[in-house]
């Protein structure tokens, strides 16, 4: 370390943990800013910001743990390295914290079929699609929400019978995706950095339900306006 606290490459691999040779690789795709902290005292020679190390750990995590092409993460880590790294905190709390309470209520596909009485082959075609995504242990409690309902649609005359299929849940998987995807990037910018990270995973933990009962009856209210206008149009 210089006088003003700048690091030599060889000190600022050591740090970061990331060989030299892949730290000059990010400068060269501008992962590292625009290179005005940079102080180059020959062709061969420079000294850098010490900020630099944690930038260098979070673009390698992105890259291990995330599998994030260094374009991907250009964008991501943006001129905030620092926001990027709250993200990825909370994202990685409230994945960890979902798997953790998912994992508790598995359920294997013998006993689902079993109390819901869906024949296999409703299952396997829910499975081919990805509505559902059981694991080694068997299905989680989200699953297990997703067979109940099919359960109780074929109970209440939903079958194939009169054209219904497994395949008409997509709709709903497609229609909800891009939903999804706007609440997530809603919730993580306003979430971020605003509240400590626990929080905010019990936040968003604590909207599950309510939410839930939103789209229920948002569904309802609409399927029913739908009906009244289709009487309307003959």
């Amino acid at each position: 370390m210089n006088a003003d606290g700048l690091l030599k490459m060889s000190e600022l691999a050591e740090r970061s943990g990331v060989s030299a040779a892949t730290i000059k690789h990010y400068l060269r795709e501008g992962l590292l800013g625009d290179g005005r902290e940079i102080v180059r005292t020959s062709r061969n020679m420079a000294w850098y910001p010490p900020e630099l190390v944690d930038r260098i750990r979070l673009i390698k995590r992105l890259q291990e743990e995330r599998f994030m092409p260094l374009k991907v993460i250009k964008r991501v880590i943006g001129d905030d390295p620092q926001r990027a790294a709250r993200l990825i905190e909370l994202e990685d709390r409230i994945i960890e914290r979902a798997t953790r309470d998912a994992d508790r209520e598995r359920m294997s596909r013998a006993e689902a079929r079993r109390r819901y009485d869906v024949p296999d082959v409703v299952l396997d075609r829910l499975e081919e699609i990805g509505v559902l995504s059981p694991g080694p242990r068997g299905y989680d409690r989200d699953d297990v929400a997703i067979i109940a309902a099919i359960s109780r649609f074929r109970a209440g005359g939903y079958d194939e019978a009169l054209g219904f299929t497994v395949y008409d849940t997509l709709r709903y998987k497609e229609a909800l995706e891009p939903l999804v995807e706007e609440e997530v990037r809603t919730l993580l910018e306003r979430l971020a950095g605003e509240v400590e990270v626990e929080r905010a995973a019990e936040i968003i933990a604590s909207g599950a339900e309510p939410l839930r009962e939103l789209i229920g009856a948002m569904h309802s209210k609409l399927l029913l306006a739908a009906m009244r206008r289709a009487r309307g149009q003959g």
